[in-house]
């Protein structure tokens, strides 16, 4: 069928085959769907119980575990991994495992997921459906330190405003910190999700399993740590930036004002000289211009000193 985009039936040792979705064998079986195609929709309809389809079906997932249909069902986002798109852009999988069947489905390529084949592919992959879940979650998790790790890099640079006024530079670090925002939106309740795998009592999950999911858990709050330290950043050196900005503009400002004291007063004279009425003194002599821009350019000196000495300048 065209909406499989991989069924696996594992051998326990770690490796696993591939299988068509009706195929019916023994065994742990993992059957991966692209639930934008009309005929992982009919084919789940017809297999599992409608509300385990409804849920493996829906668009907008939120990170969570609960129990259903004699089964749990997973929800779980991992960074965007795929070429030209962006990590925060992260990728919905749904889960549901019951016995010894795993369905899920997702929409677009995951690279833990691609990971998962890989591994069966060298005989070192899950044996079991809960090893299969917790090796997911393990690796979602790790992928997701690689951009973590990239995003602290990143901030890291602004430590020092450097060149504020370039927007390019503003720019960049507002996107690492909507980057920042949006992998936590995420990653908070995928946190809560894996504590409550760890207390999970349906017996999916062996010891060694919970042990594996407890590490990743670990990681992932350390993780949500280092992002709001790495976001905490990026606000310092935006407001860093803000106040480089603010000081360059008060000082022009403040430029301008002064500028404008000196010439004020010159100001005045001219456009006071410049009236056309009877009466002006100097109109006949040709010294005037010489006398009023000398008395003029005094007055500037004068203020200018008056500013200096009350420390505006």
């Amino acid at each position: 069928m065209s909406g499989l985009v991989h069924g696996f039936v594992l051998d326990g040792q770690g490796g696993a085959r591939r299988i068509a979705a009706d195929a019916d064998v023994a065994g742990v079986r993992w059957l991966h769907f692209d639930y934008t195609h009309a005929e992982t929709a009919t084919w789940l309809e017809r297999q599992v119980p409608e509300r385990v389809a409804g849920a493996l079906l829906t668009m907008e997932t939120r990170p969570r575990v609960t129990a259903l249909d004699d089964g749990v069902l997973v929800y779980l986002r991992g960074v965007n991994l795929n070429p030209g798109e962006q990590p925060e852009d992260m990728i919905a999988i749904r889960l549901w495992l019951r016995g010894n069947q795993v369905y899920s489905t997702q929409r677009r390529s995951l690279a833990a997921v691609r990971s998962l084949q890989e591994s069966f592919e060298q005989g070192e992959g899950p044996r079991s459906a809960g090893e299969l879940l917790a090796s997911l979650i393990d690796r979602l998790t790790w992928n997701l330190e690689e951009v973590i790790e990239a995003i602290e890099d990143q901030v890291a640079v602004f430590d020092r405003p450097g060149d504020a006024s370039s927007r390019q530079t503003r720019a960049r670090l507002a996107a690492l910190r909507r980057r920042a925002i949006i992998l936590r939106r995420y990653l908070n309740p995928q946190r809560e999700a894996i504590i409550g795998l760890q207390a999970d009592a349906s017996g999916l999950l062996s010891d060694s399993d919970k042990v594996t999911v407890r590490e990743a858990g670990d990681r992932l709050q350390r993780l949500l740590e280092d992002l709001d330290s790495a976001r905490e950043q990026a606000t310092l050196a935006q407001e860093a930036m803000n106040a480089v900005l603010s000081d360059q503009l008060n000082q022009r400002m403040y430029l301008l004002a002064i500028l404008t004291g000196i010439f004020l007063p010159a100001s005045f004279l001219t456009g006071l000289f410049g009236i056309n009425v009877a009466g002006m003194p100097g109109t006949d002599d040709p010294r005037a211009f010489g006398y009023f821009a000398g008395a003029v350019s005094l007055v500037m000196v004068v203020v200018a000193i008056i500013m200096w000495r009350k420390r505006w300048l």
